[in-house]
């Protein structure tokens, strides 16, 4: 009997790692597809059908602001960015599909994501704005060969300053800025007086290229951002 008792003790000591070692049942991890990059809007080489991209405006909600960019190949919706959206769960669960409806509608006109409403009115008109100024792009340009003289509006980012965001839009004819508009500014005296400057050289130089206006650095500051914006979405 002395001898059995180790054997059986050697027998229990050798399932031990059989028992820890015991093949995962789990699956494997869903975070390689869900970080696959979805469809780029990279620029098309198929002529007229080349894309473009149009900024809707700035729309304020009690949750916070929202703005959206889309890009069209052709006459398509293929893309949609959400540009400002508000930090919040529930918006961040509305956005895919408010963007999956769009592409799918290929309009504004989509159902409201039930828990997000007030996301997805933002969302809605700031991408009827941007259709809007696809569509207005379009009818300015009826043919390939008047498309290059052809007025062009296009709104640049929402840039956020500690005296208040600052939105610019730009007119374009041809290859020449036309007309600023400011779409967003802080209510301050002092940007207020700057910004009919602001424009004044944005005329002259062309460019973002321009000089801060003293005493007003922030605003000047958002300002060119926001220009500088305007100008390569309509280079795109």
């Amino acid at each position: 009997m002395k001898r059995v008792i180790p054997v059986l003790v050697l027998s229990v000591a050798g399932l031990i790692p059989v028992w820890r070692y015991e093949p995962s049942t789990g699956t494997t991890s869903t975070t390689e597809a869900a970080s696959t990059p979805s469809g780029s809007s990279s620029t098309s080489s198929s002529g007229s059908s080349g894309s473009t991209t149009f900024t809707g405006t700035t729309v304020a909600t009690e949750k916070g602001d929202v703005q959206v960019r889309i890009t069209y190949d052709g006459d398509r919706i293929t893309a949609v960015k959400m540009l400002r959206q508000p930090n919040h769960p529930q918006t961040t669960a509305a956005v895919p599909k408010l963007i999956s409806e769009t592409l799918a509608a290929q309009s504004a006109d989509i159902d409201t994501v039930s828990g997000a409403t007030l996301t997805s009115d933002g969302y809605k008109e700031s991408l009827q704005a941007a259709i809007d100024a696809e569509a207005a792009a379009a009818s300015a340009s009826p043919s390939a060969s008047a498309a290059a003289s052809a007025s062009r509006t296009v709104a640049g980012s929402t840039v956020a300053t500690e005296k208040g965001d600052v939105q610019v839009q730009a007119t374009f004819e041809g290859d020449r800025i036309t007309a600023v508009k400011m779409l967003r500014q802080p209510n301050h005296p002092q940007t207020t007086a700057a910004v009919p400057k602001l424009i004044s050289e944005t005329l002259a130089a062309q460019s973002a290229d321009i000089d801060t206006v003293s005493g007003a650095t922030l605003t000047s500051d958002g300002y060119k951002e926001s220009l500088q914006a305007a100008i390569d979405a309509k280079g795109v």
